[in-house]
């Protein structure tokens, strides 16, 4: 029997909302990969479309926790991160990922920072700059087209031509490893894409969805999961990415005409057709 994959995700606890580990936790899991977690912090909700939500700050727990697993030898196969809480949190993650990451594992790092032309609340340019130094640790960086700009302090817009998206897709590869995974290109009518960039084999793919009109929180967290969980399982990146696609579009059809579901997409209805898709790509 070959030895289970085990991926260790650090983001957010949001106690309701589907989002960052309430979605990494199950999906990466879907894919027979063992997952551990390290919350950065612990939110009553999700921080877009409530007010007055709790935070319970992490970071003083950080250390211990990697201290705990260094005394009992474990290590993981794969690294991946999303909501960061502070600037303090990305050094202690550099640390873990230098202590707890084997040999040749892989680190896959979602800046979960921003969105639609804005900063999530809490963050900054300042913390943008200092999520370049963690993304340059990162086989695999995830960035949608705000966070892109905010890492190239470049100016955000609702659109960008095909050209501007390689531009981009070609400057974010000084901060990473290897992949650049480019999400947001809507340059092509009625088709949602990305641009799947490998800096080593100097090659650019464009892979596209359906693109389906219709704005839910969470989407990148089921996005960057479901692209762990399939490369993990030996997909191509390009091959990863149309299956994550294609899985966050059947989560977004399965929450339409569910007008009190706009807190998360209903990801765990799509979870059986998994393995159908990997087949598929």
């Amino acid at each position: 029997m070959s030895e289970t994959i085990k991926i260790l995700t650090i983001q957010d606890i949001s106690c309701y909302g589907q989002c960052s580990i309430t979605v990494a936790l199950p999906v990466v899991s879907a894919f027979g990969i063992e997952t551990a977690i390290l919350p950065s912090a612990v939110l009553s909700t999700h921080t877009s479309g409530f007010t007055d939500f709790t935070v319970r700050d992490l970071t003083e727990d950080l250390p211990a926790i990697k201290n705990h697993w260094e005394k009992e030898g474990i290590y993981f196969d794969a690294i991946y991160t999303g909501f960061i809480a502070s600037m303090e949190q990305l050094d202690y993650i550099k640390d873990i990922i230098d202590s707890r990451l084997k040999p040749d594992g892989l680190v896959f790092v979602d800046p979960a920072m921003a969105d639609n032309g804005e900063f999530y609340n809490g963050f900054d340019q300042e913390f943008a700059d200092k999520m370049c130094e963690l993304c340059k640790l990162g086989d695999y960086i995830l960035p949608n087209t705000t966070e892109a700009c905010y890492l190239l302090h470049k100016e955000w817009k609702e659109e960008f031509s095909k050209d501007e998206m390689l531009e981009m897709a070609e400057e974010l590869s000084r901060f990473t490893k290897r992949y650049v995974i480019l999400k947001g290109d809507t340059h092509k009518e009625n088709e949602m894409g990305m641009i799947v960039l490998d800096k080593a084999e100097s090659s650019c793919e464009f892979v596209y969805n359906e693109r389906i009109d219709y704005l839910s929180h969470g989407t990148g967290d089921v996005f960057a999961s479901a692209f762990v969980g399939s490369t993990m399982v030996g997909k191509s990146p390009t091959s990863a990415a149309k299956v994550a696609g294609e899985f966050t579009k059947k989560a977004i059809e399965k929450t339409i005409g569910d007008e009190n579901h706009k807190y998360g997409v209903k990801f765990e209805q799509v979870i059986p057709e998994l393995y159908e898709l990997l087949d598929s790509y």
